[in-house]
């Protein structure tokens, strides 16, 4: 939703006026009240309601019209709290900052229209409308294949992330029932619940920013943000793993500390270049 926004605030002025030029087209949309709007559903494909309100009693005089249904429990009712924030434009245009609809759910924008003591209410879905003005590209039969991969693979690592916590706890539960407690059974435990939500948490951005909330806009501060919490789960369990390797190393097989040093110096190398990706990143969002 956030990237349709800001999508929409850098191209607005085009926007509106690609609206206001269609509508002043079909003027005055009143006269298209007796077939419920037809031909202004016709013209925005992104169209989803339709409704009029009077500008001196502040009431809604029309129902609810949608592309395939209208909607009569609305009209007569008091519009006040939407006259009172409207901003008409000389060319008696006004419209709304996007926001997310109640009666559609979607994110739309309002486009306002007055005429005389008329004022003609529109929702267009913003995702269907900067589609059709060529700043978004989606092609359905791919987007639909792609979203779906991303759906399963998604839901999978899902799956996988509670898999591996599950054994954890089953693991752990079953030698301490069985009084078998060693470094093994406490930290082997730790270590799959560890990459357990790591794998969740990178499965969540997957489904966030590729299913629910598909990203339009490449922000390199979420991509950073995402990596680096993945690495440090994967870290936290990679320096778990190096110290049980070192505490039985140390009391197995003393004559192997050298490959406990190796991988200590392995972890320390991933720790310093962790930092160095998280100070860069900082210093590069002061700039």
């Amino acid at each position: 939703m956030r990237e349709y926004i800001e999508i929409y605030n850098q191209h607005k002025e085009k926007i509106e006026v690609f609206i206001e030029e269609s509508i002043e087209n079909l003027a005055p949309l009143c006269n298209h009240s007796e077939n419920n709007f037809k031909l202004l559903f016709n013209t925005f494909p992104s169209l989803e309601l339709v409704y009029v309100v009077n500008s001196i009693t502040k009431e809604q005089t029309s129902a609810n019209i949608y592309k395939y249904k209208v909607d009569e429990s609305e009209k007569d009712k008091d519009r006040t709290y939407l006259l009172e924030r409207l901003e008409i434009k000389d060319n008696d245009f006004a419209f709304a900052q996007p926001y997310q609809s109640s009666a559609t759910s979607n994110l739309c924008i309002t486009v306002s229209k007055k005429e005389g003591q008329n004022i003609v209410f529109m929702d267009l879905r913003l995702e269907m409308l900067l589609e059709r003005l060529g700043l978004i590209e989606k092609d359905k039969i791919f987007s639909n294949v792609v979203k779906a991969f991303y759906m399963f693979a998604g839901y999978f690592m899902m799956f996988l992330s509670g898999v591996a916590i599950f054994y954890a706890g089953s693991d752990f539960l079953s030698n301490f029932l069985a009084s078998k407690l060693s470094i093994d059974t406490i930290f082997k435990p730790i270590i799959a619940a560890t990459l357990g939500l790591a794998i969740f948490d990178l499965s969540k951005t997957i489904l966030e920013q590729e299913v629910y909330f598909k990203s339009y806009i490449k922000d390199s501060k979420i991509e950073i943000k995402t990596l680096t919490k993945f690495l440090v789960t994967i870290l936290i369990a990679l320096s778990i793993e190096t110290l049980m390797v070192v505490f039985k190393i140390a009391i197995e097989n003393y004559d192997k500390m050298i490959n406990a040093l190796y991988l200590m110096i392995g972890t320390s190398t991933f720790i310093i270049s962790l930092s160095v990706l998280i100070y860069m990143t900082k210093k590069s969002k002061e700039k």
